[in-house]
């Protein structure tokens, strides 16, 4: 515990470095660090309760200034909790030591957009919107695309291993980034090796892309970039049953066919989410849709060979603009007056498996849900939204609509329910999540996803920081090590 008058020598100090105005200590301006889009904290607040904050927000401009502020923090022994848009759904950014909350907006640069090896350099606090607007006036696309674009920053797509709507063409951020640099707890500045395909030892960016800030703080990266498609082309259909919209999504992923989108919705989220939102005319089925972009003539392709196979499996084609629907309205799902919020209590607890152990996860899951919680009328919805060569990955989530009114009480069903399902999806062969990141309400699960591994992560923090200021509490790390 620091005293507040060792807070402002400190205070002053950081000062120095990044200048008074981009220092807040006052209660109003820590507040808004408190809570990011974990439903515990905003349930917290909105119970008239105050959550974690920091002792104060620090806005560097630099990587030097990231660097000085840095120093200071390893040199008192001060929590660090970095902060980028403020968009996570899993409490990642929450300072629940207090110490120092950086917040890397500032740090909004594109440095270079290179046309000859389609690459972009860029600093980690550029708004997602900012970047993919500025790469599509010189006809490029990042091809990450998540529904938290206009809020997110780079460094947050990279903290968690974002997925973006069209990850099944061009991947998830950690296959799209191709270096980094990055601040190390004491103040150090590094650049990983600048292409990640080499025999130089392992990928050294990989180890800080999904660590939430653990290990060091990423300042600035590159990443790979796409031309703007000439085309794009979309086809929905319903299905008789989940299991033949499962089976139609791993054969066209195993045909190597190279779409951009495969959704699949279960039957309760067709009939509750898609038919409302989308306003397609729907009875029931599970609802698909197929997305194409490129080159016209690889569309044809595409698109009959995917069509082929949805077709022998049962698939009833809808309009065209059925699919067309989803695109224009894909983000209305994250966003009032549609999204989930208070006063239920929701979540999404979304996991990866090869092909052949996804159908059971998917009803096991479901059954233990809802059969464990149906006192409090918990609900389970599914879609799967992000495809790769091997498996999916299921985007579900769980909705009480009148959880317990005593936050301590709502905090602890809250947990329980979380418990229930990620060790569910483990031990059907999943994992602790796919793209949404570990942060704070999933941190008690790390060592149980890892086992014994975990002494591997827990190695490189040691060493990377020894006194373990970078952001405490997340990845299955405690205050100390």
């Amino acid at each position: 515990m620091i005293h507040p008058f060792q807070l402002r020598m400190i205070e002053s100090e950081l000062s120095d470095v990044v200048g008074e105005a981009h220092v807040l200590s006052k209660e109003a301006d820590r507040m808004v660090y408190g809570v990011d889009y974990m439903w515990l904290p905003r349930m917290w607040v909105d119970r008239g309760l105050v959550p974690p904050l920091p002792d104060m927000v620090v806005l560097p401009a630099s990587v030097e200034e990231l660097s000085r502020v840095l120093k200071i923090a390893n040199t008192y022994h001060i929590p660090v909790t970095p902060w980028g848009g403020g968009s996570g759904s899993q409490g990642g950014a929450m300072p629940v030591y207090a110490g120092i909350t950086i917040d890397l907006k500032r740090m909004n640069r594109i440095d270079e957009i290179n046309q000859n090896s389609q690459t972009v350099t860029a600093q980690c606090g550029v708004n997602g919107y900012e970047l993919e607007s500025s790469l599509n006036r010189q006809g490029y696309t990042l091809g990450h695309i998540p529904a938290s674009l206009h809020s997110a920053t780079l460094g947050g797509y990279m903290a968690c291993r974002g997925s973006g709507v069209l990850s099944t063409k061009y991947g998830k951020i950690e296959d799209i980034v191709l270096a980094c640099q990055v601040v190390l707890p004491n103040g150090d500045i590094i650049d990983t090796l600048p292409l990640p395909n080499h025999a130089s030892g392992p990928g050294l960016h990989q180890l800080f892309v999904g660590a939430e800030g653990s290990f060091g703080i990423v300042s600035k990266a590159t990443l790979r970039i796409e031309k703007i498609p000439q085309e794009r082309r979309f086809q929905a259909c319903l299905f008789p049953s989940l299991s033949d919209g499962l089976e139609a999504g791993r054969r066209i992923m195993l045909e190597r066919l190279g779409i951009s989108v495969i959704r699949l919705y279960d039957e309760r989220e067709t009939i509750k989410q898609v038919k409302r939102i989308l306003g397609i005319s729907l009875e029931g089925g599970n609802y698909m849709v197929l997305g194409f972009e490129g080159r016209p003539d690889f569309l044809d392709i595409q698109e009959r060979e995917a069509m082929a196979i949805c077709e022998e499996l049962g698939a009833q084609w809808l309009d065209p603009e059925a699919g067309w629907a989803w695109w224009n309205k894909r983000y209305n799902f994250y966003f009032p007056p549609h999204c989930l919020d208070l006063p239920w209590m929701f979540g999404t607890m979304d996991t990866l498996c090869t092909f052949e152990q996804m159908e059971n996860l998917y009803w096991t899951k479901k059954r233990a849900l809802e059969e464990k919680y149906s006192k409090w009328g918990l609900e389970y919805i599914a879609h799967f939204s992000h495809w790769y060569p091997y498996g999916v990955m299921v985007y579900d989530r769980f909705i009480i609509q009148d959880p317990p009114a005593d936050p301590e009480k709502a905090l602890a069903l809250h947990n329980e329910v979380w418990n229930v399902a990620v060790r569910t999806s483990i031990a059907c062969g999943g994992v602790l999540n796919e793209h949404h990141g570990v942060g704070l309400k999933l941190a008690r699960l790390v060592r149980e996803q890892y086992g014994p591994a975990f002494q591997v992560l827990e190695g490189f923090k040691k060493a990377t920081d020894p006194v373990n200021i970078l952001n405490p509490g997340k990845m299955g790390f405690g205050p100390t090590l």
